[in-house]
């Protein structure tokens, strides 16, 4: 496949770094770990467009695709900006799918309201059940329980899903929960409504907004949409966790290069010794081979669903271990100086360290991979 993007694309990737290069976000990183507020980038995320770039036109978004918010979480991930798209952009997906709510879905995609999606992993051949992420401990935790009916025609919500990223301030929440059969179904539900908890919590990255969310009996609208799609908004913010981390990786490679060109040792810049050279050329492979996968991944999620959950669970792994280890190189590359709270280094360590543990985490997504290739292979 021979895949290059169009001249639209390559213009809204170079719009987002602009946009996100006139707010120091690397600086306010570090501030926020000594408890300072984060600068406020939805007014900016709006204002660029990027709150409705999965909404259709006809209700008052871009209308444009996966690829397109990929390209967009990458920039974030460049900068480490704390920006809330990893919440909205799947939650607006199956928002518009169900197309029930044109006035909610034309604030959402201005801006004037904030989406976040509380999400379930759909089964796999370990396990068929719908699970949920767990407060403590690596055992997951049942998906919330959805009994559907009353006079309203909606749903009733309960149950808690830990470590949801952009929880906290949402306006509307858009669950993934399941019925007594099994069956996952779709809920929106207010953020301020009665039943609905959201405890702010806070982990390795302080640029990551994360909130634990418990339901108890809270009412909501059932969204129109089945299992495949709500499956498919999971694997979507797959992909914007490994494009987010792809753009990271990216900053850090640059960053590591440039520093082994000036930083001179025994009157020779420390790039042309062989240690430096080899892992900064792994790096970039791992760089690249993140690439591929995420790119096709983007591809896939509208021109060929049946293969986006493998493109997109393999673009995590790959990006899972790319950040890490170019995170641990930017360290070593800067020495002694790189393992100090006075240099940037430790907060890309961060972000790959809590990036690596969202949503399943990047062995779950290895482990999908696997599963789906020895089924393709036993088949």
């Amino acid at each position: 496949m021979n895949f290059e993007l169009s001249d639209e694309q390559v213009f809204l990737r170079e719009a987002a770094r602009d946009a996100l290069g006139r707010v120091r976000t690397v600086e306010a990183a570090r501030d926020a770990l000594e408890g300072a507020e984060l600068p406020d980038l939805w007014p900016t995320t709006a204002q660029a467009g990027w709150t409705g770039l999965l909404i259709s036109e006809d209700h008052g978004g871009a209308g444009l695709g996966a690829i397109d918010a990929m390209l967009v979480a990458a920039e974030c991930g460049r900068v480490l900006a704390g920006v809330a798209l990893l919440g909205h952009l799947p939650a607006t997906a199956l928002l518009d799918a169900d197309g029930g709510e044109g006035q909610l879905l034309a604030r959402l995609a201005s801006g004037a309201a904030r989406a976040a999606f509380v999400p379930a992993r759909p089964g796999d051949d370990r396990d068929p059940a719908w699970t949920a992420e767990p407060r403590r401990g690596i055992r997951r935790a049942p998906a919330p329980a959805v009994t559907v009916g009353g006079s309203d025609g909606g749903a009733t919500v309960s149950g808690t899903v830990a470590w949801v990223p952009d929880a906290p301030g949402a306006d509307v929440l858009v669950v993934a929960a399941v019925e007594s059969d099994g069956r996952p179904r779709a809920v929106a539900i207010d953020g301020g409504a009665a039943g609905v908890a959201i405890e702010a919590a806070s982990a390795y990255d302080a640029t990551r907004p994360l909130g634990h969310v418990t339901l108890d009996g809270a009412r909501g609208r059932l969204l129109d949409v089945d299992g495949e799609q709500l499956a498919a908004a999971w694997f979507l913010a797959q992909a914007l966790i490994a494009a987010e981390s792809l753009g990271a990786v990216e900053e850090a490679l640059r960053r590591s290069v440039e520093y082994a060109k000036e930083r001179f040792t025994f009157g020779r810049p420390i790039g042309s010794y062989q240690a430096i050279k080899h892992a900064l050329t792994e790096v970039l492979r791992r760089q690249e081979n993140t690439r591929s996968p995420l790119y096709y991944a983007g591809w896939a999620h509208g021109s060929k669903p049946d293969e986006f959950a493998l493109a997109a669970s393999a673009a995590r792994s790959c990006a899972g271990g790319a950040l890490d280890y170019a995170a641990r190189e930017l360290i070593s590359v800067h020495g002694g100086i790189g393992a100090t709270w006075e240099h940037d280094a430790p907060l890309f360590f961060r972000r790959a360290q809590l990036s690596r543990r969202l949503l399943g985490g990047t062995g779950d997504a290895t482990d999908r991979v696997a599963a789906e290739l020895l089924g393709q292979a036993a088949a």
